[in-house]
């Protein structure tokens, strides 16, 4: 399984190696089984609850800060913590401040999709380790950036897409690999989600405790509106990805994986609004094809956000079709197979344990991935990651070409080694963004 990971990787990643800067050495601390490691966590209000739940599940792993732009979010996060664990914990607005402070070891990065690359590089720049939740990167320019901090500044970068520590995912992924549904040609993947009506809140003053200068860091500053703080900014370009860019990555990074391909030479999407009229600017229902004429594969991806069937029974999860079968991936934890014309059930994989959600108990989930992650930083040893970080910009990068072609309603063509579109300078334009000043992603890592 690791060589066939290592393989992926390094096929995929070739694109941009040229272009790393010679590394800078930078001290590698390599913690003992007894040293305490030191972990801040940065965006607090969602998933960053489950990152400070999965770094304290880990032997000798404490959290001492807690870093987001909203001081009344932070507080309440600082009782909670106390009243959980008993201990006292930092608070801080400015994630500059946590990168200064030497006696932080690791940084765990639950933020807007906005902030997650820049946060990366700076972690790394200030030689400290990072997990980084889905995406890893807002747009796929800074998602390469990010690749070559973690090289040139030799940091542990793992990718919170969690099913990659999932014993079930793995034993289907080398069920492919080893030919058990014969030539898979065909990956699909699923995002069903109930995603409601959330209507448009208009403009308001900025909520007393909250830094919004510092929450809209490298994007640029609108009004302040709920519209956007605190969950809500997923729908809203210069901010989020959409669905395809949100629970989608999971999906997008086991499409990828499974089939063993990179970027794609061939993308088209389509999609819209078609039922609430609020203030989203994603589209609800998104349908992406990306095509390998060279590898002779295909990915096809459905987003979908109210009333709909299942797929073999999942929603959210994976199909993969080969010339002797199908396995199907559900969740983040288990897998089925039908083989041949009779779809007569083949081989099947559950984690166990874990919670409807999927994301934070059980063999794998949020807890085992961050295990995983530690045991990295202890060693100083990349190699071990489930989710390294060139994962993190491919995955990412597969759900901007899809939203790229749906905002320009084109088929558009890629050259996954230069990462640029095909003669094509207004696509080029969307690989990338105008940074707020003082919160640029440089050229030179």
């Amino acid at each position: 399984m690791k060589e066939s990971r290592r393989s992926f990787i390094k096929k995929t990643a070739a694109a941009g190696s040229a272009a790393i800067v010679a590394p800078t050495i930078v001290s590698a601390k390599v913690f003992g089984a007894n040293d305490r490691i030191n972990a801040a966590v940065l965006g607090v209000n969602g998933r960053g609850k489950s990152h400070i739940q999965g770094l304290m599940a880990q032997d000798n792993v404490q959290v001492t800060t807690l870093c987001d732009p909203d001081m009344v979010l932070l507080k309440e996060r600082q009782k909670s913590f106390k009243d959980k664990y008993g201990d006292d914990v930092a608070l801080e607005q400015d994630l500059r401040r946590v990168m200064d402070n030497k006696d932080i070891d690791v940084v765990s990065i639950a933020s807007p999709n906005h902030w997650h690359a820049l946060s990366v590089i700076w972690a790394c720049q200030a030689g400290k380790d990072c997990y980084v939740e889905k995406p890893g990167s807002h747009n796929i320019w800074e998602g390469r950036k990010m690749v070559e901090a973690a090289e040139k500044y030799d940091r542990i970068v793992q990718h919170g897409v969690q099913l990659r520590s999932s014993p079930a995912v793995n034993e289907a992924i080398q069920l492919m690999r080893d030919g058990y549904i014969g030539r898979v040609y065909m990956a699909r993947g699923l995002v069903f989600r109930w995603r409601g009506d959330i209507g448009d809140q208009g403009f308001s003053a900025v909520p007393d405790g909250l830094d919004y200068d510092l929450w809209t860091g490298p994007a640029p500053k609108r009004p302040f509106t709920k519209n956007l703080v605190h969950y809500n900014w997923h729908w809203h370009w210069d901010y989020g990805n959409g669905d395809v860019g949100n629970q989608g990555i999971h999906e997008t990074d086991l499409c990828m994986w499974g089939l063993d391909v990179g970027l794609p030479t061939k993308i088209t999407s389509m999609g819209g609004k078609f039922l609430w009229d609020d203030c989203k600017e994603v589209p609800e229902v998104l349908t992406s094809i990306y095509h390998y004429p060279e590898e002779d594969k295909i990915i096809q991806f459905e987003v979908r956000p109210w009333c709909t069937n299942t797929e073999e029974g999942a929603t959210v999860g994976n199909i993969f079709y080969g010339d002797k079968g199908i396995i199907v991936v559900d969740g983040y934890d288990k897998y089925k197979s039908y083989l041949g014309r009779d779809r007569v059930p083949g081989k099947s994989g559950d984690d166990g344990g874990i919670a409807a959600s999927g994301m934070d108990r059980g063999a794998g989930g949020t807890d085992g991935h961050f295990a995983n992650f530690i045991e990295a930083v202890r060693k100083h040893d990349k190699t071990i990651l489930n989710g390294p970080v060139e994962t993190a910009h491919l995955s990412s990068g597969l759900a901007h070409l899809g939203n790229i072609a749906y905002r320009l309603g084109r088929v558009l063509t890629f050259n996954p080694q230069a990462e640029k579109f095909v003669n094509d300078v207004e696509a080029d334009k969307m690989l990338t963004r105008n940074y707020r000043k003082g919160f640029e992603v440089p050229g030179i890592v």
